[in-house]
């Protein structure tokens, strides 16, 4: 696959940023967003980023994702309330906490991407994924970054989530036909980058896993 060369206006819109509100994120970021991210451009989206810091990424997702995007920001800082905005609104809570998630599900409709750029515990990262993927809407992005540190147990946690993935239950008398588990028919993908951690939710359920033969010669062994 031939490179992008095409300029990332992530990344674009983050060096440029020299006053104002501040954004702090790895570079490296920037082409991990876009990647994932890219799809969902001038659509009419729900995208949620815990943990706002000084709020100058909640302007660049709006500006990124487009006017017709409604960005919401979580932080444990009722400080944050500031930075709502047209097109942009805040949430105070823990994001350990089970009980505030329950409220921002009722308030907040399904969401198409998450960001988690929260407190970065494992506790915080596992609790606030079992409660948002399952808000997300089909083909839905969530991504957590700033998984630091060898034997990070959050990092062995999404480990946990991607056997799921190779869950294989053949059909009995059908050649190489798989039954798909519940995790196969929510989720499409699990990506690993250095720091971060991507998940796909499928846009569309598979119903069987099928690995058809075609062609006429065959080596005698198979």
């Amino acid at each position: 696959m031939a490179p992008n060369l095409a300029p990332n206006p992530l990344r674009t819109y983050f060096e440029k940023n020299k006053v104002g509100r501040g954004i702090w994120k790895w570079e490296h970021y920037f082409e991990i967003y876009h990647n994932h991210f890219r799809e969902f451009v001038g659509r009419d989206v729900g995208v949620v980023e815990i943990g706002v810091y000084s709020g100058g990424s909640l302007r660049m997702w709006r500006n990124y994702f487009g006017s017709q995007s409604r960005i919401h920001g979580v932080d444990i800082e009722e400080a944050c309330r500031v930075y709502e905005e047209e097109g942009v609104r805040l949430h105070i809570g823990d994001q350990s906490d089970r009980a505030f998630w329950r409220r921002f599900k009722q308030a907040v409709p399904l969401l198409d991407v998450v960001i988690d750029d929260g407190g970065h515990t494992a506790e915080q990262q596992t609790t606030t994924l079992e409660e948002l993927l399952p808000h997300l809407r089909p083909g839905g992005v969530y991504l957590c970054e700033d998984i630091h540190r060898d034997h990070n147990q959050f990092a062995a946690y999404l480990s946990g989530y991607a056997n799921h993935l190779n869950f294989q239950l053949p059909k009995p008398g059908v050649h190489l036909t798989s039954a798909v588990s519940n995790f196969q028919r929510a989720v499409y993908s699990i990506h690993l980058y250095p720091f971060v951690g991507v998940i796909q939710r499928c846009r569309q359920s598979p119903t069987e896993f099928v690995a058809p033969k075609n062609g006429s010669e065959w080596q005698p062994f198979l």
